[in-house]
């Protein structure tokens, strides 16, 4: 009984508010913006909705879909309105999005974070109770940078078979990261940050980042600061992730160690993400692909969506209503009786979403 109410001290914690947008009342209704998405992302996202009106959250969802043509305004499927509707609200819910790959198209998600500066993706990983795997008591924060680096989007051809990529690294982007990994970790009670990097190699590029987190972090003389090079943060990740609390790093990295960090409580199917933007702008969002092959067949699995609606809640500071869904998706998972396939389990959709539903 102790460790599930350290358990569940710690799954509170790892969710809560990240930027502190204050409304003043659950009873007002709130209009967020919604992004089913593709493949899956229509199922899922219905699940999300009926759990939150079965839990009675004051949410009004204003839902935009990805289009059938470019929108030359964005230079990609996602039309102008469904940014204005997030600027607008100020928060957002988005499913899975697919890029068709090679085809020229700018990233859906890349799109989303450049046009809505949303600097910050910040991914909580912990086990989940009740749910097995390799590690116990995971329980970190990555905290990657999201508009530039290697996703800047600035390719060409040099000469006939030979292509360049260019690496952008920003002082302004990099102090603006660093600066809201260590307020984080200050807020949530976390004792050390460490930046991930490969200055070894990227002098220029990750060294400047590294200055960056070095300046911030004599702000933060109660936060112990670390850097760990890249490779080796990847093995010290798989042989003991507790050595780490709340990482921080430039794009490429966080995309990579935020999966793997996945991988250790169970995968993507179950971990939360909400990107941060200017201005108080939240956008959670599901991680995970839009599994076409199990599209429109009731085989999905919520749980990261509705965690993902969770922090949003918390960003919201619906902090009841988050704490009443968060506890009856656990504890479904938990039971074991209404698991989705890729839990183990033979649940359909439905059945689980009802089975969260019952539990509230």
């Amino acid at each position: 009984m102790a460790f599930q109410v350290v358990r569940q001290t710690l799954l509170r914690r790892v969710l809560a508010n990240p930027t502190g947008r204050a409304f003043s009342s659950a009873s007002t209704p709130i209009r967020a913006t919604l992004f089913p998405g593709d493949g899956i992302g229509p199922e899922i996202a219905d699940s999300v909705k009926q759990i939150f009106e079965a839990a009675d959250v004051p949410i009004e969802w204003e839902e935009h879909y990805v289009g059938t043509e470019i929108d030359p305004r964005t230079q990609s499927f996602l039309t102008w309105e469904s940014l204005e509707s997030v600027r607008r609200n100020g928060v957002g819910l988005k499913g899975p999005m697919a890029t068709p790959i090679g085809k020229g198209h700018r990233s859906l998600n890349l799109t989303l974070r450049k046009e809505l500066n949303l600097y910050a993706n910040v991914r909580p990983c912990y086990s989940l109770p009740g749910y097995k795997t390799k590690y116990d008591n995971v329980n970190l924060i990555t905290i990657r940078e999201n508009t530039e680096g290697e996703y800047s989007g600035l390719e060409h051809q040099v000469v006939r078979g030979v292509v360049e990529s260019l690496k952008i690294i920003t002082r302004q982007a990099s102090l603006r990261v660093a600066e809201y990994a260590f307020h984080y970790a200050k807020t949530h009670g976390r004792e050390r940050v460490s930046a991930i990097h490969k200055a070894n190699i990227m002098q220029k590029t990750d060294g400047l980042f590294l200055k960056c987190c070095r300046e911030v972090a004599e702000k933060y003389p109660e936060i112990t600061y670390e850097e760990v090079v890249i490779d080796n943060c990847c093995m010290m990740l798989v042989k003991n992730p507790a050595l780490f609390d709340v990482l921080v790093m430039p794009n490429l990295y966080g995309d990579i160690i935020s999966d793997l960090c996945a991988g250790l409580v169970g995968g993507l199917g179950l971990t939360p993400s909400c990107n941060i933007g200017e201005g108080g702008i939240a956008l959670a969002e599901a991680v995970h692909g839009s599994a076409p092959d199990i599209a429109g067949k009731n085989l999905a699995n919520p749980t990261a969506l509705l965690l993902s609606g969770v922090t949003m809640l918390r960003h919201l500071n619906l902090h009841d209503k988050a704490e009443q869904i968060q506890k009856a998706i656990l504890n479904t998972i938990a039971e074991e009786t209404h698991r989705t396939a890729d839990l183990g389990g033979t649940s359909k959709t439905t059945e689980f979403t009802k089975a969260i539903i019952d539990h509230l």
